[in-house]
């Protein structure tokens, strides 16, 4: 369970003499002028740039009232969505800029012969098979036909559940088969099965009213009848209504997204015979046969949702096998959509481009070329990325601005007034023992066994897949690999692994306005220093807190501190779920609770670096703004954004994240630093009494 932001250096010696106050009310722009003039004589005796993209704010907006409009409002209004978007945003913004990073440096080896077998030459040859569009519309369904016949050849739901085991890592099945470090004894890796399978994402979209749920359920059958009747299914029609009857009934049995959020009801480690006990109609030795994987005394499966896979086992034996099998034929179109012909990706983007996320046209051939690449190849890629586009001074720095953060940690843990000593001392351990990643692995990964061939776009997607479950399900029982990295370095996020007890920047982060190596110290530490807080966080939020330091599953609370902490937790959920993004869907505060305390602690602990950043010293004023209300600026810059109502919809079923306008002032709102630097009082919308205001780290 890693979890993603979806999240610098060296104090600056800031000048004094130019510390000037706004006025505590006022709207910003007044008193611009002289401000300018200030800035620009700091900058002329040598003062850092400040960061702040100014032809974003929006004046008409008070920062009291709504931070993130005021630095983003104009952005906001000039800016439109693209066609093929879904959402627009700082996080598109970089992804854009290192895709066609990625893209220059993957034509640039295909532009010329690579050595035989290398890297270089598997990543050009996977490129151009997928470009060539012409070439995959002259092959047709040929190429998926032996896998269509896999599924012919089904009988019994022995042999559908050695296909479902057979396809783990190819295409999507009602039970999904993984490994990933033992949760009670996390230096192994061990295998874990979890509910998945639902062509329309999440539960809700079968079983919710309404008419944009109804509507998707519609074009899905829409969807299923169109692929169906091009794969050559003779009834497509009934087919697409059997699909959809049958993953209502495994929708029905998902675990809802706030239930899966406890890591000790998801970890039941089992031995084949448990898991027979557990849900005695599913074949479980014909599934993890095809899967290459075994349950044993020694390495257990652990069951993510037993009810659930107790009521899967009566489906897989009770329902039509025809149904299964038309499920199956589903689920290979789209997990291959994108290397099949056009007909087929038409089809996908009506539903999942047009219908469930609103765009108005496909994204460009080429970036799916770069996702697909980044999926198969993406440490071989990445290994050039950052030979071209990743400083090694950014490395240094961040690790400056990561240990001024765990300083502030350290010393926010001993002031905590709702915690007693016994668990600070775990809290302590924890935070000394959390590591850190930068940039890019030290150890890269090996892709000699993968082969890539020119011209088979499909078959290279087939052997991709099945190349990476072979490597990590050949671990099982292994000790954990330590120098792996769940993110390639070209990936725009970041992410905490409880199991490892780390942290991992990306290099693709770690550029303006998340980081910028020319800039003043406080928007950094506003922007990318509060993803750091965040991912920091996130070993003390609602579920990384249940690990300890070595990154184990157990308890280190007193059962005091533990309903402490849960209490600050509810007023933080009770905060989110008034939060109303899209007419009648509210963010799900409990599902998106562990990332609203990483946000919330990440920032209050940010701003805590930033301030020992100064070493006492008062910040100089750059842009008319003081360093503390530059810090603040700087965790808005960082969540501009906007997104389409039908993509918000999908987000608020199942997503963590809270949307981020809401990311952006539902921190500030809790957080003393802002009420002192933008002088809120009373009335203004932002302003919330000292007493209720929420600090949990």
């Amino acid at each position: 369970m890693k979890r993603a932001l979806g999240l610098r250096p060296l104090a600056s010696a800031l000048l004094s003499v130019l510390c000037v106050t706004l006025p505590a009310h006022a709207p910003l722009a007044q008193g611009q002028s002289a401000a300018s003039a200030a800035s620009a004589a700091a900058q002329s005796a040598g003062t850092p740039r400040s960061g702040i993209e100014l032809q974003w704010i929006d004046r008409s907006v008070r920062p009291q009232d709504d931070l993130f409009r005021f630095v983003n409002g104009k952005w906001l209004a000039s800016t439109p969505i693209p066609a093929d978007r879904d959402s627009m945003g700082t996080f598109i913004k970089l992804r854009d800029e290192s895709d066609a990073n990625v893209r220059k440096l993957i034509e640039e080896l295909a532009a010329k012969p690579q050595a035989a077998g290398s890297e270089s030459a598997k990543i050009a040859a996977y490129w151009t098979s997928f470009m060539d569009e012409a070439g995959i519309e002259r092959a047709g369904i040929a190429p998926l036909r032996p896998l269509l016949a896999e599924v012919d050849a089904v009988k019994t739901p022995a042999d559908l559940a050695t296909l479902f085991g057979r396809w783990q890592g190819l295409a999507e099945s009602p039970l999904s088969l993984r490994v990933r470090a033992d949760a009670e004894n996390p230096t192994v890796y061990a295998a874990f099965a979890w509910q998945s399978g639902l062509g329309l994402g999440n539960r809700n979209f079968y079983l919710a009213e309404g008419e944009r749920f109804a509507n998707a359920r519609t074009a899905y059958v829409k969807y299923l009848e169109t692929v169906f009747g091009l794969i050559g299914d003779k009834t497509p029609a009934q087919s697409a209504a059997a699909v959809l009857a049958l993953e209502t009934e495994i929708a029905r049995a998902h675990w809802e997204p706030a239930r899966l959020r406890n890591p000790r009801a998801v970890y039941n480690p089992m031995t084949l015979d448990e898991l027979r006990a557990t849900a005695p109609q599913l074949p479980w030795a014909e599934l993890l046969a095809g899967a290459g994987l075994q349950a044993t005394a020694q390495n257990k499966i652990s069951l993510g949702q037993k009810d659930y896979a107790a009521t899967l086992g009566k489906l897989m034996s009770e329902q039509p096998l025809a149904a299964w099998q038309a499920y199956a034929r589903a689920r290979l179109v789209d997990a291959t959509v994108q290397v099949l012909p056009k007909a087929f990706r038409d089809a996908s983007f009506t539903l999942r481009g047009r219908t469930l996320t609103g765009l108005e046209a496909e994204r460009a051939r080429w970036q799916l070329a770069i996702a697909e690449i980044n999926s198969a190849l993406g440490f071989a890629v990445g290994k050039q990325y950052v030979e071209r586009h990743f400083p090694p001074a950014a490395r240094a720095r961040m690790m400056t601005m990561v240990n001024n953060l765990m300083r502030a940690y350290g010393e926010s843990i001993d002031g905590l007034t709702w915690m007693g000593p016994a668990t600070k001392d775990e809290a302590r351990k924890k935070l000394a023992a959390i590591s850190t990643k930068i940039g890019y692995p030290d150890v890269w990964r090996d892709y000699t066994a993968l082969e890539v061939r020119a011209g088979d776009a499909l078959g290279n997607r087939i052997r991709a897949a099945r190349f990476d479950y072979a490597r990590t399900t050949s671990r099982v029982g292994k000790t954990v690999d330590r120098t792996e990295w769940g993110m390639t370095p070209q990936t725009v996020n970041a992410y905490y692994n409880p199991s490892g007890n780390e942290i991992v920047f990306p290099a693709a982060i770690l550029q303006p306005p998340f980081f910028d190596l020319n800039a003043d110290d406080a928007v950094n530490y506003g922007a990318i220093g509060g993803v750091i807080g965040h991912e920091i966080g996130h070993g003390f939020d609602d579920q990384g807190s249940q690990y300890d330091a070595v990154g184990r599953l157990r308890n280190w609370w007193t059962a005091e501190d533990r309903k402490a902490f849960e209490a600050l937790g509810l007023r933080l959920v009770e905060q989110y779920n008034a939060y109303e993004p899209v007419p009648g869907q509210r963010v799900n505060g409990r599902v998106a609770l562990g990332e609203n305390i990483a946000d919330l602690s990440g920032l209050q602990i940010a701003y805590r670096a930033y301030k020992l950043s100064l070493a006492g010293k008062p910040a100089a004023v750059i842009d008319g703004f003081t360093g503390e209300q530059r810090f603040f600026i700087g965790w808005a810059q960082a969540w501009r954004s906007k997104t389409r109502p039908e993509r918000m919809i999908q987000r608020m079923q199942a997503g963590p994240h809270s949307p981020e306008e809401f990311r952006a002032n539902g921190v500030v709102k809790n957080h003393d630093g802002f009420q002192a630097a933008f002088g809120t009082k009373d009335g203004d919308k932002l302003f919330k009494p000292v007493d209720q205001r929420i600090r949990i780290w």
